[in-house]
């Protein structure tokens, strides 16, 4: 294939500190193949902080801009050849170029309660568009190709048949980071890095933290409000559980790397970085029994039932009895997840949808 000029839509960088959606955009963009040209979409050039220096760039409006369905009149003048990105809303009406979008998960049709930083229409239309399989069916089909974070998403994209297009599997990753030093403590602390949405379940983590014992103690590692703090620490003895509210990357690392384990009771996920982020530093994990769980964590991790503060419990002294075979098990399983063969991926399902796309035109004559 001969060289494209692709763009990478970059628009839904986080300024200051990245989400799950900014933080695999970043990992793509930041290992790019370079048999291709690439130009990053932004639409605030602040967000060229966390991205590669030296690509070109062009700036959008933003993906909330009452004209996203429209945006390919704005791309189209940048004479590009094909379009990756990281969500699946960005508008296609008109383009001219081939489009690959990213759908990471299925979550908010069985928690429909929206992210609570969006402003109210957003999350007014975010529950209308999760009441029916149609809408994600005509962003999806519009696209030429579609790109997914797990075999997980994949199959649950299939049995609901949400597209006719080729999906592509291009696992989130973790940044690499130092292994936890052999000889340095272990402490009996679990780490627990999400939000507090009703779905992460973070309460019967909270609740299975008197039943270890009183040595033990919960890591909250995110961004807090009073309100989930004042629940939370009722279910557990006073000082058992420890609000970071926002800790920094250097400051979740060294926690993670002296704890028992990362924990997490969440019943549904799209991928779960947090748990790539403990296994590559060689802190194993206990987590709730899902299917995407199990796909990044294998026979390295301990799996609990998410309705259970007992059987959380159960699998922390599981894996106490284990945990040095954990471990290492946990940095084998976490080697699977790289951000070099991420990008390989996207760029693979690029290069289809720009041959697929030819061909379709081709064949209609055009």
């Amino acid at each position: 294939m001969s060289r494209l000029r692709i763009g990478i839509d970059c628009r839904y960088v986080r300024i200051g500190r990245h989400d799950g959606i900014s933080r695999f955009t970043a990992g793509v963009v930041q290992h790019l193949p370079d048999r291709h040209d690439y130009t990053l979409l932004v639409h605030d050039e602040r967000q060229l902080e966390s991205l590669p220096a030296g690509l070109p760039h062009a700036l959008l409006p933003a993906p909330t801009d009452a004209g996203e369905p429209f945006v390919a009149r704005h791309v189209d003048r940048l004479g590009l050849d094909a379009v990756f990105s990281p969500m699946q809303t960005m508008g296609s009406r008109g383009r001219h170029y081939a489009l690959v979008l990213t759908l990471h998960d299925l979550i908010y049709y069985r928690n429909r309660t929206p992210p609570r930083e969006f402003s109210w229409p957003i999350r007014l239309g975010w529950r209308a568009f999760h009441l029916s399989w149609a809408p994600q069916r005509f962003l999806l089909n519009g696209a030429d190709g579609v790109v997914t974070v797990s075999e997980t998403t994949a199959g649950l994209i299939r049995q609901h048949r949400l597209t006719k297009r080729p999906v592509t599997v291009a696992y989130n990753a973790a940044d690499p980071a130092p292994r936890r030093p052999a000889d340095g403590p272990r402490r009996r602390d679990l780490v627990y890095m999400g939000s507090f949405m009703p779905y992460k379940n973070v309460e019967t983590l909270a609740a299975a933290v008197p039943l270890l014992g009183a040595e033990w103690r919960l890591h909250c590692m995110s961004r807090v409000s009073d309100a989930d703090r004042a629940r939370l620490s009722r279910l557990a003895p006073p000082g058992s559980i420890v609000f970071h509210d926002g800790a920094s990357d250097e400051e979740y690392l060294d926690v993670l790397r002296s704890a028992t384990a990362l924990a997490t009771a969440s019943h549904d996920e799209g991928f779960g970085i947090p748990l790539v982020e403990a296994m590559g530093v060689g802190t194993p994990v206990v987590v709730s029994d899902i299917p995407i769980f199990r796909e990044i964590g294998g026979d390295a991790a301990e799996y609990f039932d998410p309705g259970s503060p007992s059987a959380v419990a159960a699998a922390v002294r599981r894996l106490e009895a284990r945990w040095d075979e954990a471990a290492e098990r946990s940095v084998e399983r976490a080697a699977r997840f790289r951000w070099a063969d991420s990008a390989e991926q996207v760029v693979r399902a690029v290069e289809r949808a720009v041959e697929d796309r030819a061909g379709r035109t081709g064949s209609d004559g055009d």
